[in-house]
């Protein structure tokens, strides 16, 4: 693999999509350049011509690795996890890979969508109260699933992408100011997630478009 160039990824800091890739690229021990698309200046940058030639979604995050680009973080981190050495992010064993992507496809189909600044936008005013509703909901499904799957990790006790998918929404709660002490499970493994230095160094706190009133 020391021959494959380095991957690019065009992202935001706060992008909970962006992160999950940042996540999945520490995990593999995979070095990359960062590219950022602020999604709020001049009118939001992903909206330039030249992002949509890159991602007609004109959507973070998008990646140029081995000689493609990708767009859609569950496929960049799929595609990694199958083309690259290093941690497997989904497990071997049939059953725990469909919880993983079970849990993967309730957090970024069934919660985030419903909160994203795209949508956020529209919303308006009762943009707090919407995102609120949404992420309660969505967790309400998820801790009970987390109750049966989980040991150290969400599914069993090695890290998998269900993880990478669990944090970036965890802190979206937080921010919209939902109460995670209603999800003891959501909660515990978030905390231990977060100590983890593949979390610590791709968390929106201190990448290179973070404004510094964020830098922590």
């Amino acid at each position: 693999m020391a021959a494959q160039t380095k991957p690019v990824l065009y992202g935001y800091f706060r992008s909970s999509c962006s992160w999950r890739v940042r996540i999945a690229f520490a995990l593999k021990g995979i070095e990359y350049d960062q590219v950022p698309v602020n999604l709020i200046k001049d009118g939001g940058q992903q909206l330039t011509d030249q992002y949509k030639a890159l991602n007609p979604m004109q959507q973070v995050p998008a990646v140029s690795i081995d000689g493609i680009t990708l767009s859609q973080s569950m496929t960049i981190i799929q595609y990694i996890d199958e083309t690259w050495p290093g941690l497997r992010l989904l497990p071997a064993d049939p059953k725990q890979r469909a919880q993983v992507r079970m849990i993967s496809d309730l957090i970024v189909s069934g919660i985030q969508p419903l909160q994203n600044l795209y949508v956020i936008q529209k919303i308006g005013a009762e943009k707090v109260q919407w995102a609120q509703h949404f992420i309660n909901r969505g967790f309400e499904a998820l801790e009970p699933i987390l109750k049966q799957t989980a040991g150290t990790y969400c599914v069993g006790n090695e890290i998998s992408m269900a993880d990478i998918c669990l944090v970036p929404q965890v802190y979206n709660a937080e921010r919209f100011k939902v109460d995670i002490n209603h999800f003891p499970t959501i909660k515990r493994l978030n905390q231990t997630l977060i100590e983890l230095e593949a979390f610590k160094v791709s968390h929106p706190s201190c990448q290179p478009d973070t404004p510094d009133d964020l830098r922590t």
